[in-house]
């Protein structure tokens, strides 16, 4: 099979279109034949050997569409020639794929093996932390960072769909437009706005923030009573201030994730609750995939040039013909 590998840490040209054996799949797996592989900044992370580890030989990717191959010994619940999203722990730049099939959802009628592979991964990520570990309930003030990310164009469709009120901050008046367009009640030009500044009279209730640095401070201060401050990267900075007495006086709690590192029970675990609680809202068209750009997978690198100029409204994907 054709696959991307990662040659040895470094920029994206470290990534090389290479011929691979197809992998079998074992216990309680299906192979998936991908048609489409979604592009995340932990591939980008773990290019550059930011894991802590020495990637080369690796296939990168996070999250994949496409059919049944084969079933592995002991496998149950899929059979030849269904369609499947799914997340995996690596691997997805490839023209197959081994997975768990407790990893997997089924693709609706209704969408492209583009459009469900830019799901998984943010899908998986934003239920995760949000809604099972910050609660976000009906009637809350929510506000995500980076709101025109593939994380952030979830957040706000989904927060909406169960009640919230999103907000979000953005890089630029086009993707604030995008961001209030899928259902944030307002999105704030960081470049042109204070955000704090901003949403001084909202009491925010949970903030999801993957941008670290000053940004932390400014948070606390426009969390409300009870607030939760919730970490999934630290792009402008891992190290913060924290005001102590801002947190006693408010009882905000400061937590983060990972879904990367997770066990595969736990996953499997989420991914049955997220097709019990948010599929239905895939399936009906209240939660829509927004897809920027795609490219064919021998331009990986490209794509991951896009990514890290930060110019994309949305999920960026690799399409596998």
């Amino acid at each position: 099979m054709k696959a991307i590998i990662i040659t040895q840490p470094g920029g994206s040209t470290v990534l090389q279109f290479q011929e691979r054996p197809v992998p079998q799949p074992e216990h309680g797996q299906v192979l998936i034949r991908v048609r489409a592989a979604g592009v995340n900044r932990s591939d980008i992370l773990l290019r550059q050997g930011g894991y802590g580890m020495n990637p080369a030989g690796q296939i990168p990717g996070l999250e994949v569409a496409g059919t049944v191959e084969a079933c592995g010994p002991t496998s149950s619940r899929w059979q030849i020639g269904d369609q499947l999203c799914a997340l995996i722990s690596g691997g997805g730049y490839a023209e197959y794929v081994a997975v768990d099939e407790r990893h997997c959802l089924p693709i609706p009628p209704s969408l492209s093996f583009v459009e469900a592979a830019s799901l998984p991964e943010t899908v998986l990520t934003v239920w995760s932390t949000v809604f099972q570990w910050a609660h976000l309930t009906s009637g809350e003030n929510f506000l995500v960072h980076g709101g025109s990310s593939g994380i952030g164009v979830t957040a706000i469709q989904l927060a909406k769909a169960f009640g919230a009120h999103a907000y979000a901050t953005a890089g630029s008046d086009e993707k604030c437009t995008a961001c209030e367009q899928l259902g944030a009640v307002k999105c704030i030009n960081y470049k042109l706005e204070d955000f704090e500044q901003a949403l001084q009279e909202v009491q925010l209730n949970v903030v999801l923030d993957m941008v670290g640095g000053d940004y932390t401070p400014k948070n606390l201060r426009l969390l409300a009573t009870d607030g939760r401050l919730m970490f999934i990267n630290a792009m402008q900075g891992a190290d913060s201030q924290i005001h102590i007495p801002t947190l006693m006086q408010k009882r905000i709690t400061i937590s983060g994730s990972m879904l990367k590192p997770r066990d595969a029970n736990f996953k499997a675990a989420l991914t049955t609750e997220v097709e019990q609680q948010v599929w239905p809202l895939v399936a009906d068209g209240r939660l829509k995939p927004i897809v920027y750009r795609t490219f064919p997978l021998s331009e990986a690198a490209q794509a991951q040039e896009l990514m890290t100029g930060s110019d994309h409204i949305g999920k960026i994907i690799l399409e596998i013909q």
